[in-house]
């Protein structure tokens, strides 16, 4: 269930209505009165949830769910157990799409409130610089400074002796104590996923958080983005520089260092004690094992084991790069042939 401090519920709906928003057809229709209130991720439903299904590679996953009612290609109907409801269509990522923005809304400012709206919670010793908004629910620990024209958006949590730059902008997102955010800054927008629709490209919607531990920096104009359906994390003391991106439902680890213009892609985690060189790339559903290193400008598309450095495009272990990279020094100088 998405939090209801970031995200509205528009619900309940009945299931024939979320089949016709979806334009999928119900497999049994003498369901379309089972009340479904949210949406959520095939492993993660109950009897009140609808979920899709669209990779064959996660049929074990669709066997096991619990889910009310989930979309699927008419191919994978056999995948469900008899317990959810088939919602048929040949695009099952699109169509929740739909039936999700039936579900549930993300809270934005309300129009017209003041710049800092009656029902935040500031506690004694809060040092607001002037142009600075925050919205309603939102709660903001003791010697917290906040620089000028910076967004804090409905709900957000921020801890005690926080220190928040210019113009950064937090949404979706609980941050901890001595958390330092640079100017520019951007916590919590939508993390990029989109699918084709009948009439195009259509976003999916993002309804996770952005969780920060204690003591983290992040450098200017870096930005974080909420989670997908979960939260996307960044452990204690981990600091991070200028232009680095986090994308939805990474997990960063406890006192890792990501350098300027690093990019770590969806879903991947990274362990504790992880350092990323500059412009260092990694692609998604990865585990970066704790203790290890990535080279500057490395572009990481396999898991890499707990202490290796790994370097190179595409990167791998760094003896092998070097040795690599020496023979084909070799051949090209011409001292590696024979006449």
């Amino acid at each position: 269930m998405p939090d209801p401090r970031f995200f509205d519920s528009l619900g309940p709906a009945l299931l024939s209505e979320l089949a016709q928003a979806g334009a999928a057809t119900l497999a049994d229709a003498a369901l379309g009165g089972r009340v479904i209130t949210h949406a959520a991720p095939l492993d993660a439903s109950d009897a009140q949830a609808i979920t899709f299904f669209s990779d064959a590679k996660r049929k074990d996953a669709a066997a096991s769910t619990r889910a009310g009612a989930c979309f699927v290609r008419p191919e994978h109907q056999g995948f469900l157990p008899p317990t959810c409801a088939a919602l048929v269509t040949g695009r099952p990522q699109a169509a929740w799409a739909a039936a999700a923005n039936r579900l549930h809304a993300p809270r934005r400012h309300e129009a017209g409130a003041p710049s800092l709206h009656p029902d935040a919670a500031l506690e004694d010793g809060v040092a607001l610089a002037p142009n600075v908004t925050i919205g309603q629910g939102a709660s903001i620990g003791r010697g917290t400074r906040i620089g000028p024209g910076a967004v804090i958006g409905p709900g957000v949590v921020i801890g005690r002796d926080c220190r928040i730059g210019a113009n950064a902008v937090i949404g979706f997102a609980m941050l901890g104590d001595n958390v330092a955010i640079s100017a520019g800054a951007v916590i919590g927008e939508a993390g990029f996923g989109a699918a084709l629709g009948p009439r195009g490209m259509v976003d999916l919607p993002q309804l996770g958080r952005v969780v920060i531990q204690d003591n983290v920096t992040l450098g200017a104009n870096s930005c974080v983005d909420r989670g997908a359906f979960g939260d996307t994390t960044i452990g204690e003391n981990t600091k991070i520089d200028n232009l680095v991106h986090v994308a939805h439902n990474v997990r960063i680890g406890r006192n890792c260092v990501l350098a300027a213009y690093t990019g770590v892609s969806g879903s991947t985690v990274v362990g504790d004690g992880v350092a990323f060189g500059g412009k260092a790339g990694v692609a998604d559903h990865l585990n970066i094992g704790s203790g290890a290193s990535i080279g500057a400008a490395a572009s990481v598309f396999k898991d890499v084991p707990d202490g290796e450095t790994w370097t190179g495009f595409p990167a791998r272990p760094l003896k092998r790069w070097l040795r690599e990279t020496a023979w084909l020094s070799r051949m090209a100088g011409g001292r590696g042939t024979r006449g």
